[in-house]
């Protein structure tokens, strides 16, 4: 069990270690450390430092399960993709380092005015670079069910394209069911033979006519989140438990096949700076998630 660091874009590294370790996690996915979203500029994990925060981990026993990074590959321009590849190469080396097993990627949207399997082609070969060098440095490349990779047979008619055994599916649990409806029996057995890790999170359905005005710090949070991943959509997130999500049905089905991946908390403070506080939102997901696991 995991959380993503995006849930506590406040909290220091430091903090992020003893906290999830005092809320029982077995480790973390760092997406970003006190609101710096590249890892690579951290002073953490610079040279000087990145021995230190090893011994860390190692004294508190607790992982770094893997780097959830803004790296897409959607962009045509060749030294955009470059630039991409570069820094996922850069992504994969900190990964090895910090003992992590993947590196997070994202595909992440489909231009309607273009042919679409030209697209995909282009993304595919884009997974396929960044695989090839994470095969060598024993990283696994996951591109997340984000943008219109949410949907499962996008997701699937992407996967079929690439041939690199490094690169697999991170499975959003949340969006495809929330964002396209799908059930979680048809995108499992469309994305079971890929997926090596799992993000949790919960939320309701509101009717418009009970929509608030957005508060300036509310759209300065949504407009950040899209331009750093470009596919982000919103959703009326519920502390974990407490909306809709088929939480029971999606673990009982997972485990019936033998997933054996990580469970990670995907609360979204970062993106949506009204929801509740990381002290109650990573504190709850860690019990509720092992309550309902000794229920099945």
């Amino acid at each position: 069990m995991a959380f993503s660091t995006l849930g506590c874009p406040d909290w220091s590294f430091d903090e992020i270690v003893a906290r999830g370790t005092e809320y029982g996690y077995d480790g973390v996915e760092i997406r970003l450390i006190e609101r710096e979203t590249d890892l690579l500029k951290r002073p953490e994990f610079r040279a000087p430092e990145l021995a230190a925060r090893k011994r860390q981990l190692a004294d508190a026993g607790f992982r770094v399960c893997g780097l959830s990074s803004s790296v897409r590959f959607e962009e045509t321009d060749r030294s955009v993709r470059d630039a991409q590849l570069a820094a996922g190469r850069a992504y994969c080396d900190l990964a090895r380092e910090l003992g992590a097993s993947f590196v997070r990627v994202f595909g992440d949207k489909i231009r309607p005015s273009e042919e679409e399997a030209t697209q995909l082609d282009w993304i595919a070969r884009g997974l396929q670079a960044l695989g090839e060098y994470a095969s060598t440095v024993g990283i696994d490349i996951l591109i997340e069910t984000h943008g219109d990779f949410c949907r499962s047979e996008k997701m699937a008619a992407l996967m079929n394209r690439v041939t690199c055994p490094a690169v697999g599916v991170l499975w959003d649990t949340h969006h495809p069911w929330r964002f396209h409806g799908e059930s979680i029996v048809d995108t499992w057995a469309a994305l079971k033979k890929w997926t090596r890790h799992t993000h949790w999170k919960d939320s309701v359905t509101r009717p418009a006519s009970s929509e608030e005005p957005v508060s300036a710090e509310v759209a300065a949070a949504a407009q950040l989140a899209h331009a750093t991943n470009t596919g982000h959509q919103h959703a009326d997130y519920a502390l974990f438990g407490g909306g809709e999500f088929p939480a029971r049905e999606c673990l009982t089905r997972l485990l019936a096949d033998g997933y054996s991946g990580w469970f990670s908390l995907e609360w979204e403070k970062m993106w949506h700076p009204q929801i509740e506080v990381p002290e109650i939102a990573v504190r709850l997901f860690a019990q509720k998630f092992r309550e309902l696991w000794n229920h099945l």
